[in-house]
């Protein structure tokens, strides 16, 4: 069955870089994108990017353009969300997902697999 694992989360303080790891395992669609969404408290989850693993095409929310990237090792079956000069309203919990549709969307709705998620917390 279709397996996320996030890892990377942690405590850094404001204007530093954190890489979160999305290992994925039981993939088998011929095409499919992996997206990152965050949910801080008290908020819902909203949408951070997206990857195209056939075409590594990316696509970003706009309150992380310019400071955060997402790339993918296929070798490793593994995709990165390189985040730099972190805000404290940086400070959720990051999901990875899965759309075996391979759409370049931003809608919660259409990622049909999830990982547990891991907490970013960003001090001010």
């Amino acid at each position: 069955q279709v397996q996320l694992v996030e890892s990377g989360g942690g405590l850094v303080q404001a204007g530093g870089s954190l890489r979160l790891s999305c290992a994925t395992s039981g993939l088998t669609f011929s095409r499919y994108s992996m997206g990152w969404f965050r949910q801080a408290p008290g908020k819902e989850r909203e949408f951070v990017g997206v990857i195209s693993w056939s075409s590594g095409s990316t696509y970003l929310a706009d309150s992380v353009k310019g400071r955060f990237t997402i790339s993918r090792d296929n070798a490793k079956n593994t995709v990165y969300l390189q985040m730099n000069s972190l805000k404290p309203e940086d400070t959720a919990v990051y999901y990875c997902a899965v759309d075996q549709h391979g759409r370049i969307t931003t809608m919660e709705r259409e990622y049909e697999y999830w990982g547990q998620g891991t907490q970013v917390t960003v001090s001010s």
